[in-house]
């Protein structure tokens, strides 16, 4: 092993930029040369390879996003487009790769480690939709973000006595909405793993007004439906005034938190520590705030569930 290249692939998360700094440095730690990969399997195809160095990845720990930028390729899940990928490997002399990024980036590393080529997976999506990692890099920003969205909405919903439909990303994983609900004191939380009671949510709703709530907030996971069909029921069948916003990509900028920084400095050195060891076809995460690798067919079998005490928790606390 005498060169590694990094990549990141899909929907872009909060930390990646912190990951690709720890697979540099930690690669030029251990003498290997570095090469980043812009615009994730396209790029490579492409040949959009461009030598990295400690400076490359200075000033970037804090910054959302992603340096080297990322796409979403069709041409590599061709079996000619796969073949380039292979070829510009060989061609550049790289001999592993880091690829960052969410379950559809994890197939693309696969089919990767099954040709031979050693591939190491690192989790990066705002999602937390991979069951075998407790979290995955850029869901802790995603969750602060809407819990700070959810703040300023109590201020407006409180002047005009407004209920408030919060969407939240997450595909079909309700995990940002469960968590972001907990901590912002959403009085219902709607995702996509549990049936919701619109009875139950309109009968809260009534009693919160009878007490004298001004306000309530609703978040709604988007893998649930439609949101303002939501909020036109509740609408006419409370007569309370219901409003949607949307968070949509917002959630995936922003300077990512402490929590996602340390993640993605940790999965990123135990990648290159894995690769230097001859592995190939593995991925890390995080389990029991310890940090685990697995074989990354394994990894993908494993089932996303939510946590039902958590969910349980929220319906205690926001009677």
């Amino acid at each position: 092993m005498k060169k590694i290249g990094v990549l990141t692939s899909g929907g872009d998360a909060p930390g990646m930029n912190a990951a690709i700094r720890s697979v540099t440095r930690a690669a030029i730690f251990n003498e290997l040369k570095v090469v980043g990969i812009q615009r994730g399997y396209q790029g490579l195809i492409e040949g959009d390879i461009q030598d990295m160095n400690r400076s490359s990845v200075g000033d970037i720990i804090h910054r959302g996003g992603t340096i080297l930028r990322s796409a979403r390729s069709k041409e590599f899940m061709t079996e000619k487009g796969f073949q380039k990928a292979l070829d510009v490997l060989k061609i550049f002399g790289i001999d592993g790769l880091v690829v960052i990024g969410g379950d559809g980036s994890f197939r693309g590393a696969k089919k990767l480690s099954n040709s031979g080529f050693p591939t190491i997976g690192i989790p990066g999506t705002i999602d937390n939709d991979l069951g075998y990692t407790d979290f995955t890099i850029g869901f802790d920003t995603a969750v602060n973000t809407v819990v700070n969205a959810i703040s300023n909405l109590r201020d407006t919903s409180s002047s005009h006595g407004r209920a408030n439909i919060v969407e939240v990303m997450g595909r079909y994983c309700g995990d940002i909405a469960l968590y972001a609900g907990l901590a912002g004191g959403a009085e219902n939380i709607i995702i996509p793993e549990i049936d919701f009671n619109m009875d139950e949510i309109c009968k809260k709703l009534i009693s919160g007004r009878v007490r004298g709530k001004l306000h309530s907030i609703i978040i709604v996971a988007e893998g649930v439906g439609k949101p303002y069909d939501i909020a036109k029921e509740i609408q006419e069948r409370t007569d309370i005034e219901t409003r949607v916003t949307i968070m949509g990509h917002l959630q995936r900028g922003g300077t990512p938190t402490a929590q996602d920084r340390i993640l993605a400095s940790s999965l990123g050195a135990k990648s290159v520590e894995l690769l230097l060891q001859g592995k190939k076809g593995r991925v890390v995460g995080i389990k029991d705030n310890k940090i685990v690798d697995q074989d990354i067919d394994e990894a993908l079998l494993v089932e996303k569930n939510i946590d039902q005490e958590m969910y349980d928790l929220t319906k205690i606390l926001s009677i």
